[in-house]
């Protein structure tokens, strides 16, 4: 059964003694801390749960205990502990039990008597008998609160007061009388039955003055001013002649009543008195008199006020909640969640009524309850009204927060002093629907896997929650997407896991992302993002191109190897170098272990100090290198590395001869670059001379017949440089000589260990002569064809020793001139 409304049962509040009372917070209607105002509770509430907790503070910072008291023969449902002022549930709860309660706070003597209705002004009527009661509370108990009145100077005044009552009474034999003292002034004094106070025992007092206005009694008859009076009719005077007028007043002159006049007896017919002024005129002639004198008796009286009665209604009735059986203080309805905003709650049929009058039975509804999800129309009331409860906030009725919603409709009146009011619990039982999709505990996740991993292996566990009930609540999981083909999901459970076939392979593809999604059983889904890292194993060894290497090394320049390792990440596929073995010595290389370049040890400049240090004239060296990778475990392979060392040769060219040096291992790119020099010299070379030939035919000068001597022929040497030789200056990097003799182009070898001399084989042979010049063609320009010879080197008497690295050198040098030669005969035609 639903919570039943509790009343809290006896609870004692205990403090230090203090000028001041303790008291408790209000914390406001329905809160777990405070003063136990509107505190509800449900009657399934375990045994030992705390329930609430009493708040309350003394103003001059004492120490406040707090306590529980039970009414006799009742069950002690609660427990209270008094320092915290913690409430704990001891009993089990059953709603038809309902307890009373009464707050009791022990006091001592510090408050003084406070008049409730002094100092103040009463009109009292003469002569009067008891006038006023004095009311003053004392906010003590015991003794200290009891109150005794007396009034000051009592001898000298026509007044008496009860002591307990406090009503003010005209003293036997005496009365007011108006026309002696219109105000009296009677001073009542308050005081307390008396009470400790730090020790010591003292009364308290307090006074205030009552003043007494007389209100004149109708107590005097009304009298005649100016009596006796004479009137006189003249024969002359005609009808509605005015004769006299008479004049009375009330005797009780502090409140006097208004006079009418009338004619008591005398005035035979022939006279008439105006009621309100007492003005008497003639009615008929003078000759139609039938006396001489006439005694008229005129009355005056008082007219009586109008007393109007009413009957006063006394608000005796508060305001009731009625249902359709009758009063009643709870309703229940049970709907689904989330109606629509502004519907009517239909199934609730309250009606709210107070049986009095007027003011007394205007008041206004109030619905408190949690959140503001629910309106009460209308907000005021006079008399009676059908009670309508409208939803306000519609998301806020939800089933997955609140099962059942528990709300206090309040009436409470407005304009009296006793603000009667009524209270109605309404509980309302919540149905579900599907308002709710499943929701991921992440929009996205991660998972790692190692690769090679068999199929059906686990990869992550998703989670999707719908707080729907019943099979609203249950969920369904799948996946899908492009990168979802490897993998399959648990439908229930939501556990991700590879195909019984997948074959995951860092090297091929690491990365997979794909959607899982989420459904209830009508439809309703949400989706989150998988991203799947396949984790790299070091599975593969580097590798060399080959197991056997040559290489041509350079005193002064490193040569380098390389190795691949297949791995998909690092540290798998990161690979450090070292040297195992070198014959026939150890001790001349170094090799960058992240690069792979191996050198000659920084001391090492010449061959000759190479000779020196191993004792051999052989410059070719075997070295076993090992390439490792850094995985764990780790793997390596080895591979040997024959290296023939020779010392730098370099051109007299500068920076060609620093090309030609740096691209040594590349000689088709070197060939290319200079070929592509070459042609677009030739191309200028054809353009110029293209332009030339056309502005001399396009001229009308008549040239001269010139004659073309010959020169003697004579052999052009071609002195090439030493490529790996700095050039003492710019104009000698490649020169064509004309000299009489017969050089010899030499390349020094700068080793002199051996001292063998190394010469180049000669250039190819150029035409010694161009083609003869055309005839001479009168009318025609004269042509003058410039001749050209040159000598080459004849092969040196001693055939030096060609080594590998020889032969590459020779090849590029010699395709090298024969370069240069083409590009010089080509200027020359």
């Amino acid at each position: 059964s639903p919570a039943g409304l509790w009343h809290f049962g006896f609870m004692s509040l205990s403090s230090a003694q203090a000028d001041f009372a303790p008291y408790f917070y209000d914390n406001g209607p329905y809160s777990h801390n405070g003063n136990l105002a509107l505190f509800s509770l449900s009657e399934d509430t375990p045994v030992g749960t705390q329930i609430y907790c009493l708040n309350g503070t003394d103003p001059e910072g004492q120490e406040v205990r707090y306590g529980l008291s039970f009414d006799p023969g009742s069950k002690e449902y609660f427990r209270v502990d008094p320092q915290t002022g913690n409430i704990t549930l001891v009993e089990k709860l059953d709603r038809e039990v309902v307890e009373r309660v009464t707050i009791f706070v022990m006091d001592a003597n510090d408050e003084k008597p406070e008049f409730q209705n002094m100092p103040a002004f009463i009109d009292v009527l003469e002569p009067g008998s008891s006038i006023y009661k004095v009311e003053a509370v004392d906010r003590d108990t015991g003794s200290g609160g009891s109150i005794t009145y007396y009034l000051q100077n009592p001898q000298s005044t026509l007044f008496t007061i009860d002591r307990h009552s406090g009503v003010l009474r005209i003293k036997s034999g005496g009365m007011l009388d108006y026309e002696k003292t219109k105000t009296h002034f009677v001073t009542v004094i308050a005081k307390d039955g008396g009470g400790n106070f730090n020790g010591k025992e003292q009364f308290l007092s307090s006074s205030a003055t009552l003043t007494i206005n007389v209100i004149d009694a109708q107590d005097t008859p009304p009298s005649f001013i100016g009596t006796p009076y004479f009137g006189y009719v003249y024969e002359v005077s005609v009808p509605g002649s005015e004769i006299f007028t008479v004049i009375a007043k009330d005797g009780d002159v502090g409140n006097p009543n208004p006079i009418r006049y009338s004619f008591d007896d005398g005035d035979d017919g022939v006279f008439s008195i105006n009621k309100t002024s007492g003005c008497i005129t003639l009615l008929t002639l003078p000759i139609y008199l039938k006396r001489e004198i006439f005694n008229i008796k005129v009355r005056a009286s008082e007219v009586s006020p109008i007393v109007v009665i009413r009957v006063v209604d006394l608000n005796n009735n508060p305001p009731t909640f009625y249902g359709e059986n009758g009063p009643q203080n709870m309703f229940e309805l049970t709907m689904y969640e989330h109606p629509p905003e502004g519907e009517i709650l239909r199934g609730l049929k309250i009606t709210v009524n107070d049986s009095d009058q007027g003011a007394n039975a205007k008041f206004n509804l109030r619905l408190i309850g949690p959140g503001s999800m629910l309106r009460v129309v209308p907000q005021t009331v006079l008399n009676e009204a059908q009670v309508t409860i409208l939803v306000e906030d519609s998301a806020a009725m939800d089933y997955e927060k609140h099962h059942f919603l528990t709300y206090k409709l309040l009436a409470v009146e407005i304009d009296t002093p006793e603000r009667f009011s009524a209270t109605a619990d309404i509980i309302i039982h919540l149905l579900d629907t599907n308002d709710n999709a499943p929701k991921f505990s992440s929009d996205y996740y991660i998972a790692r896997i190692p690769e090679n991993s068999p199929g059906g292996s686990n990869v992550v566990s998703v989670t999707a929650t719908d707080p729907d009930s019943g099979p609203w609540g249950e969920v369904k999981y799948s996946v899908y997407g492009s990168g979802a083909d490897l993998f399959l999901i648990q439908p229930a459970s939501g556990i991700i896991y590879t195909q019984p076939w997948a074959s995951l392979d860092a090297e091929v593809r690491s990365k997979y992302n794909f959607y899982v999604k989420a459904e209830d059983a009508e439809g309703k889904y949400s989706l989150a993002e998988v991203f799947v890292t396949v984790l790299d194993l070091n599975d593969h060894p580097p590798a060399f191109n080959d197991n056997f290497l040559e290489k041509t090394m350079v005193i002064g320049a490193p040569v380098k190897i390389e190795a691949v390792d297949d791995d998909a990440e690092v540290p798998n596929n990161v690979i450090e170098y070292a040297i195992m073995k070198a014959e026939p010595d150890n001790n001349i290389f170094d090799i960058n272990a992240d690069t792979g370049e191996i050198m000659l040890k920084s001391y090492i400049k010449s061959m000759a100090i190479i000779q020196n240090i191993t004792k051999q004239r052989d410059f070719t060296w075997s070295l076993v290198v090992q390439a490792r990778d850094r995985g764990q475990p780790s793997f390596s392979t080895t591979a040997v590395v024959k290296i023939d060392i020779t010392e730098a040769t370099q051109l007299k060219g500068g920076p060609l001869g620093s090309f030609l040096m740096q691209g040594r291992n590349k000689p088709l790119q070197i060939l290319g670059i200079l070929a592509g020099v070459i042609s677009l010299m030739v191309i200028v070379t054809v353009i110029i001379s293209t332009a030339t030939f056309m502005r001399n035919k396009k001229s009308n000068r008549i040239l001269p017949n010139r004659r073309v001597r010959r020169r003697p022929r004579k052999q052009h040497t071609w002195n090439l440089k030493n490529p790996f030789k700095a050039p003492e200056n710019a104009g000698e990097k490649f020169r064509v000589e004309e000299e009489e003799r017969e050089p010899e182009v030499i390349v020094e070898n700068i080793n002199h260990n051996n001292n063998v001399v190394r010469n180049w084989p000669p250039p190819p042979c150029a035409p010694s002569l161009p083609p003869p010049p055309p005839p001479y063609i009168p009318g025609q320009r004269q042509w003058a064809i410039p001749t050209s010879s040159s000598t080459v080197a004849p092969k040196p008497k001693k055939k030096p020793v060609i080594t590998r690295q020889d032969s590459v050198n020779k090849a590029l040098v010699s395709e090298l001139k024969m370069r240069l030669e083409q590009k010089r005969m080509l200027e020359h035609r």
